[in-house]
């Protein structure tokens, strides 16, 4: 039986009302609340690991079934680099300019025919134990493809989106109409995945 109430480990409005709306519109009466307890140590080596830290933590908090996120940047060429790093690629402060063009200068030798890149989302689900269940962990995974250009184009969007082109655009993601972005993203790929997971639960 699908929980009615999931605690999603952030504390961004934005994104617990991209879940709601995902999740909700799927799952009539499912309802996902912001964590508002301490925030763990992500000191995952890989977006899973990252995720389920989150999540495992949000649950013991609050008892209830918790959903986390990690994301980031995984370049081809780079071995999957900034990944698990991309939000503090130039330094250990969130700066998106300096991440992007630090990414720029390490790629600018690269042939455009060798700028393959894709975002990756793993989404985290930690289901506590019940006297009728145990407890139960499940991670799903996002990949949204594309290639990187070799300036910023577009004002929208966060992180390395100016310069992702995605496979079958002309548009960066920072170009894309925020609705056709958060369609097609790999968030939005990582939840559809989700949802078929909570099914199994009913």
């Amino acid at each position: 039986m699908i929980p009615e109430t999931f605690v999603l480990a952030t504390h961004n409005a934005h994104k617990v009302a991209e879940f709601q709306h995902m999740l909700g519109a799927r799952f009539p009466g499912l309802t996902v609340v912001s964590y508002d307890g301490p925030e763990p140590i992500e000191d995952g080596t890989t977006f899973a690991e990252n995720a389920l830290i989150k999540a495992r933590a949000a649950a013991a908090h609050t008892g209830l079934p918790a959903l986390a996120d990690d994301s980031g940047l995984c370049v081809d060429v780079m071995n999957g680099s900034p990944g698990i790093f991309s939000a503090r690629w130039a330094g250990t402060r969130r700066n998106d300019v300096a991440n992007m063009t630090l990414l720029l200068e390490q790629l600018s030798d690269v042939p455009d025919a060798h700028r393959g890149a894709y975002y990756a989302c793993v989404i985290a689900l930690v289901v506590p134990a019940t006297p009728g269940s145990p407890a139960r962990e499940t991670v799903v995974e996002g990949r949204w493809r594309g290639v990187l250009e070799r300036a910023p184009r577009g004002d929208g969007g966060f992180g390395y989106d100016p310069i992702f082109v995605p496979d079958g655009a002309t548009l960066t993601a920072a170009e894309m109409a925020p609705d056709e972005k958060n369609a097609r993203s790999h968030r939005a790929i990582a939840l559809v995945e989700l949802e078929k997971v909570l099914s199994d639960l009913r």
